[in-house]
């Protein structure tokens, strides 16, 4: 596959994504998924994890969140703290889930801000420590 090939079928694919189309958007960008590109491989995730386009498949869900959070996609991060915080595709693990919440926080992602600030104060897969969870407050509030 040509990089333009690639290129249009990336972007065809997210459109797709966006558009709600997700059979399309799963046929578009699994091979791209494959292929290691990190957008490709958090909206598979997505849609494999809430059963989109396809029937829902955690064990692949998690695959893909973690391919991607790996190679440092913010959004693929949170997702994958996410995933961990709750139970839901992996095992629960707060404190791998702040690992990862703390990882897209600190790429400026308020929502991860927002959550890392809340394990903090609640002393949840972190030890309880009120000023770091009002830096992450504030870092969230500043970020939008």
């Amino acid at each position: 596959m040509s990089q333009d090939d690639f290129e249009m079928n990336l972007a065809s694919g997210v459109a797709a994504f966006e558009a709600k189309h997700f059979q399309k958007a799963l046929t578009l960008l699994a091979p791209l998924a494959e292929q290691g590109n990190t957008d490709a491989q958090y909206r598979l995730a997505v849609m494999l994890q809430n059963g989109l386009g396809h029937v829902k498949n955690e064990a692949d869900a998690y695959k893909w969140m973690r391919a991607a959070a790996e190679q440092g996609h913010a959004l693929a991060q949170h997702g994958l703290g996410f995933m961990h915080l709750q139970g839901e595709c992996a095992p629960k693990n707060p404190a791998e889930a702040a690992t990862w919440f703390r990882k897209a926080a600190e790429q400026g992602l308020p929502g991860s801000q927002m959550t890392l600030g809340m394990l903090y104060e609640q002393g949840l897969g972190v030890p309880k420590d009120e000023a770091e969870a009002r830096k992450w407050y504030q870092r969230a509030e500043s970020s939008g």
